[in-house]
């Protein structure tokens, strides 16, 4: 059963349009903290113009009660003295909220605001303005008023002021909040009816796009199946015309299937020829038996024994090839000393000279390089016409270097990196009994691939062929 969301292409669209929505929403909350905050800016601005127009009305002297003041319903107004007592106040107002006080039925003095009572001789120097001065603003807020039986919220600015007679009151103007709630709503109703189709944009958009760009690897991974239905492992996925991460999948695919292509057929060609190997020994062997089970005066014991050896060699080659094809690595502890080894191998060989230094350590397998030095020699030994030269060293601080060398007739160059394929004879004539299988220096090339160095072949000074052995000299 396909699960919801279980493609790419799906969660993909599904991300998108959640980055979108969170994107949206955070700009939509800043939109609104932002546009509410202007809008009270402005309340409050004109909130001060209103209280301030009706503070110099005071500051010229005007009375209480003759003072000139707005519509309640626009900008409600009080003014309040030092002692709390309402001096004037809108006409129209019939309740207000959040001011210094909630009265709004004046209560004046008997002389206050006439103007002509006051003594600038006798002023009282407290105040915070001069007679007949309007002040700062001394606090803004927000309450409610009622006029004409309508309820509204306010943002209220008190402004102060000193009247002729050197009294200092605050004047109370409101300006009405509900351009601002009105916007508001507005803007959040356009980002919610907005928003849902916003989304469904993006994420019908993200769909497409992705399904588009995801096209090239369904067509790599519809070819795979039929490439692993049929086993036709000479079969390539397309490769788009672009230079994207598909590309260099779709690249990549196509040279792990030509390796994994080169890997079936040599194992195939490897198992062919092991197979052709392997028969001609156990042929002999067997008839070696019948006939001695036949006639047992005419058994052939050291042939059969010969048989035997050549046929036990074989597989211990073909099983230690198996084992470095499937990755088989040296222990990385081990320490061999190249000299000494090479000393070891060429021991009871005639006609074999090792010169070089002592000790030259490499980490590896000491068998498997044994084995090396050993079809090295062999093969030496095999086209030399009178001696063999091993020469071990150091070279710098990095490498060591193990060169063995023959007076025969060399190696043809066309032929050096051939000699290295498994099975493989230069000499055809040559009979299998004198040169064995083909697989020595194919063991020693893989040996040292293993062991992190090469294995190659030059043109020796004496005129034969002269095999470099090169690996990382231990820490």
């Amino acid at each position: 059963m396909r699960r919801p969301f279980g493609s790419v292409r799906a969660r993909a669209s599904l991300a998108a349009t959640l980055v979108v929505a969170v994107a949206l929403v955070a700009a939509g909350v800043a939109v609104l903290l932002s546009l509410r905050g202007n809008l009270t800016g402005q309340a409050d601005r004109d909130a001060e113009a209103a209280a301030r127009e009706v503070a110099a009305q005071i500051a010229a002297g005007t009375p209480y009660d003759r003072l000139d003041l707005p519509d309640a319903e626009d900008h409600p107004v009080q003014v309040v003295d030092g002692e709390g007592r309402l001096l004037a106040v809108s006409e129209d107002l019939q309740a207000i909220t959040g001011t210094a006080t909630s009265a709004v039925r004046a209560n004046p003095a008997p002389d206050a605001g006439r103007g002509d009572g006051g003594d600038d001789d006798d002023a009282d120097d407290e105040g915070g303005t001069e007679p007949g001065e309007v002040g700062s603003v001394t606090w803004r807020g927000q309450g409610t008023a009622t006029a004409d039986g309508a309820r509204a919220t306010y943002r209220f600015t008190a402004v102060e002021v000193t009247d002729p007679r050197d009294e200092q009151v605050l004047v109370y103007a409101g300006t009405s909040l509900d351009a601002q709630g009105g916007a508001v709503r507005t803007a959040s109703t356009v980002m919610l009816v907005g928003l849902p189709a916003l989304l469904a944009i993006v994420g019908w958009t993200t769909w497409l796009v992705t399904r588009r760009a995801l096209r090239p690897v369904e067509d790599i991974r519809r070819e795979m199946a039929e490439i692993t239905a049929s086993t036709d492992l000479t079969r390539r996925v397309p490769e788009p015309d672009t230079h994207d991460e598909i590309a260099r999948l779709a690249r990549t695919t196509n040279e792990t299937l030509a390796a994994l292509e080169a890997s079936v057929e040599r194992q195939r060609r490897f198992v062919a020829d092991a197979s052709h190997e392997l028969r001609s020994p156990i042929a002999s062997l067997r008839t070696q038996l019948e006939v001695g089970a036949a006639h047992p005066e005419l058994l052939d014991v050291e042939g059969a024994v010969e048989d035997t050896v050549r046929l036990q060699r074989l597989a211990a080659d073909l099983l230690l090839l198996a084992r470095l094809d499937a990755g088989e690595r040296p222990a990385p502890d081990a320490r061999v000393d190249l000299g000494e080894l090479a000393r070891e191998e060429a021991a009871g060989r005639p006609g074999v000279t090792v010169t070089g230094e002592d000790p030259v350590e490499v980490v590896g397998s000491r068998g498997q390089l044994a084995r090396v030095l050993a079809n090295l020699l062999d093969n030496a030994q095999r086209h030399a016409r009178t001696s063999v030269t091993v020469a071990v060293r150091r070279e710098g601080r990095r490498s060591a270097v193990v060169q063995v060398a023959d007076d025969g007739d060399g190696v043809p160059e066309a032929e050096r990196e051939r000699i290295f394929q498994r099975f493989v004879r230069l000499d055809a004539a040559r009979s299998r009994d004198e040169g064995g299988a083909g697989l020595g220096l194919a063991i020693a090339r893989d040996v040292a691939v293993r062991h992190g160095g090469t294995l190659t072949v030059h043109d020796a000074p004496a005129g034969g062929a002269l095999f470099e052995l090169r690996l990382p000299l231990g820490p």
